[in-house]
C-alpha cells in the first residue's frame, strides 16, 4: 500500500498506532521524555516519517520500534500493528518484563481491602469495635 502522507505528528502517530488511548496521553508521554525518536528526546509536534526508530517507555515496559507506515486515522488494533515493526530484542525483553511483573504480583499480592464490606463483614467490624 502506498503511503498517502509523507509525515505526521509524533503524538498523532502514537495514537493511531494504539500505544496511547488519547492524543493528550501521547503528547504528555512525549513531553515527559517517555518517547524518543532516533534516540533523541523530542516534542509532540515532531514530524515522523517511515524509517524512523522510536523508543517508547510506558508503565514499566519498553518498546524499540521502526515506523513502517503512516495513517491519517486510527484503525483497529489488528491494522495498527502493521504500522510498525518491533525489534526481536525489544520483544523478548518486554516478554521477560511481563513475566517478572506477573511473578511479583503472585508473590506479593496487594494488601488492603479491595472491596466494600458486605453485610456480614460490617457486622463483624461493629462487633470488634464494640468489645
Amino acid at each position: 500500500m502506498p503511503t498517502e502522507i509523507e509525515s505526521i505528528r509524533l503524538d498523532k502517530w502514537l495514537w493511531t498506532a494504539r500505544f496511547f488511548k488519547t492524543r493528550k496521553l501521547a503528547a504528555d508521554a512525549v513531553s515527559g521524555g517517555k518517547v524518543h525518536v532516533n534516540k533523541q528526546r523530542t516534542k509532540p509536534g515532531k514530524e515522523v516519517r517511515p524509517g524512523m526508530s522510536l523508543t517508547i517507555n510506558k508503565e514499566g515496559l519498553s518498546w524499540d520500534i521502526l515506523i513502517i507506515e503512516l495513517a491519517k486515522q486510527r484503525k483497529p488494533a489488528k491494522e495498527a500493528v502493521l504500522l510498525y515493526e518491533e525489534t526481536p530484542e525489544s520483544h523478548e525483553k518486554r516478554q521477560k518484563q511481563l513475566i517478572a511483573q506477573r511473578e511479583q504480583r503472585e508473590l506479593f499480592p496487594i494488601s488492603g481491602q479491595d472491596h466494600k464490606p458486605n453485610k456480614k463483614e460490617r457486622r463483624l467490624i461493629h462487633r470488634f469495635k464494640q468489645v
